[in-house]
């Protein structure tokens, strides 16, 4: 199968002039073929335009699953091809519990290389996970407008400790506690949880269904990947060798070359659309329907 340079080439040299969508559609059809399920691309061009909004998970999202998934045959189950940043956890609750009614279950997320923070999330929640030695997921824990909010109820620990031990430190930490509203500390915490119950029930509805210590696997899981302390920060990159370490069932796409050699052409293709179009997010089938956002460079 196709390289990335291979790939590069197919484009550049077609004459068609939907030639990034042509062979995107094309390798996604032959993924479908080869496995006889459904196919749905998931795709976010964050790597290439960093610091747009809409490329993180959300709730129009949806919007573009329900376009690709209408008139598939849900009997059949689904791969889902992901690679985003991660983004809002209910619009990510949201989603999983579409996907889940309409593939009665049976899903899963394949990593060409990277699903992050509520990307994990989703993955968590698939019967299985294919990742290569190049992919990774990442921490679980919640960030609000890009703070940690591990981050912030360990300062406020650290605060508490400080002022104990020296009370003529108040002046200083007054000052850095106070940058965050009465409630926020609050709404941190319930983040968190939200964050580690939801995985757990993914992990125990899914890929632990039928594993005998399910709940104590699922729990070892969750504090693994919610545990600040240890992953130090949200951008930390976990490996397919640490995933299964930690009890995920996961299974390594070299296993199989055909389709790690169509999976990865298929990645490609994605790349090279990113970096040659107005393209920021893609969820696309593959019969060809699609949902694509695209953001100009004079917009905010």
């Amino acid at each position: 199968m196709p390289d990335w340079n291979d790939v590069l080439e197919e484009i550049s040299t077609s004459n068609r002039k939907d030639a990034l969508d042509f062979i995107r559609r094309k390798y996604l059809k032959q993924l479908h073929e080869m496995t006889g399920r459904n196919v749905i691309a998931y795709y976010s061009g964050w790597l290439q335009k960093p610091g747009i909004n809409t490329v993180s998970i959300n709730d129009d999202d949806k919007n573009g699953l329900m376009a690709v998934i209408h008139g598939l045959d849900g009997s059949k189950g689904l791969d889902l091809i992901l690679h985003t940043p991660g983004g809002d956890v209910a619009a990510t609750e949201s989603i999983v519990d579409y996907l889940k009614k309409m593939f009665d279950r049976d899903i899963r997320a394949i990593v060409p290389q990277l699903a992050m923070s509520a990307g994990t999330m989703i993955c968590c929640s698939c019967n299985e996970i294919i990742m290569g030695k190049q992919s990774s997921l990442g921490p679980i824990d919640p960030q609000f407008s890009g703070i940690s909010t591990h981050g912030v109820l360990e300062e406020f620990e650290t605060a508490i400790k400080e002022i104990t031990k020296d009370p003529n430190t108040i002046p200083l930490w007054q000052v850095i506690v106070g940058k965050y509203h009465p409630t926020f500390m609050g709404d941190c915490k319930k983040a968190i949880d939200l964050s580690s119950e939801l995985t757990k029930n993914w992990l125990l509805d899914g890929m632990l269904k039928d594993e005998e210590y399910a709940v104590k696997i699922a729990g070892s899981i969750v504090d693994e990947l919610n545990n600040h302390e240890n992953t130090k920060v949200h951008s930390r990159h976990i490996s397919i060798e640490e995933c299964k370490n930690i009890g995920l069932k996961v299974k390594y796409l070299e296993e199989d070359q055909d389709l790690q050699d169509i999976v990865l052409t298929i990645h490609h293709a994605y790349m090279h659309t990113f970096s040659q179009s107005t393209s920021v997010k893609i969820i696309e089938n593959h019969d060809e329907k699609a949902m694509v956002q695209h953001h100009l460079q004079n917009e905010p």
